[in-house]
This record gives C-alpha cells, structure tokens and sequence, in this order.
C-alpha cells in the first residue's frame, strides 16, 4: 500500500440493527479501516476488541436487543489515527456509578471490564450522555510515527 493512500482520509457511517451480528459487522469495517491506515498488527487486534466491546455494551446494555432501536457507528481514519464513534438508544447510564472491575469483590464476575477494557487499548475514550436518550462513545487510537 503507498504511503500516500495510508493517509488519505476515509469515513465510514452505518446505522446498525441492535444485534450480535452488528457487532462483528462494525468490528471488521474497523479494522479493515485501520489496517488501510497502517496499524500493526497488535494495534488491529487491540482496535478490533475496543470497538467488539462497545457495540456490545451498546446492543446488550443501551438497547437491549430491542429491534426499534439502531445503534450509529461510525469510524474514521486520517494521518493522525482512527477515530470511532459508537451510540445506542437506550436509557443511559451514569459512568460514575460503574463497579470497579479490579476490586476483589468483581474479579471473578463475568462481565464488567468493558469499558476498563476499552481504556486499556485506545489511546482516548470519551463517553456523554445524548438527548433525548443513549450514549455515545468516542474512541481515538493515534498512529505512531516510524
């Protein structure tokens, strides 16, 4: 791939069922994005599993499977890295009132690290509350220069 289509900017919009489906479709367009934009392999794989994480917390926790709500995805790609964008229509959630997933008393539950996660391989995160209703996440991954 020349360095020069690496670089061009790219976006990707989908308005996304509330299934598991969903959730491997907007994995592989972003990886597939950011494979284009030049990610190594380690940084594909950190990437892939971020953005698996918050579709599932968006069909699985904001709409709950419900057929009536879409989740909006989007991913974008520039010289500067990848940005995604991941919202449901659900009720919301306050991000404060989280159980902290490496307190003893969660360490063997069986979900709960989403969102410590998607903090851990994304270079930014960023989640806010939209109106009338849902929650929309940011995720920013920077390229390194070589």
């Amino acid at each position: 791939m020349s360095n020069q289509s690496r670089h061009e900017a790219e976006t990707v919009e989908r308005l996304l069922d509330s299934t598991l489906e969903s959730v491997d479709h907007a994995e592989e367009i972003c990886t597939g994005l950011a494979q284009r934009a030049g990610f190594e392999e380690d940084d594909l794989i950190k990437i892939g599993m971020a953005v698996r994480e918050s579709m599932v917390n968006a069909v699985v926790h904001g709409n709950r499977y419900n057929a009536n709500k879409k989740v909006h995805f989007s991913v974008s790609k520039n010289a500067q890295g990848l940005t995604v964008r991941i919202a449901d229509e659900g009720e919301g959630f306050e991000v404060d009132s989280l159980p902290d997933p490496l307190a003893e008393e969660n360490l063997f539950r069986s979900s709960g690290r989403g969102i410590f996660l998607i903090r851990s391989f994304m270079d930014e995160f960023q989640i806010r509350r939209l109106e009338p209703g849902g929650m929309e996440v940011t995720l920013v991954k920077h390229m390194v220069s070589k």
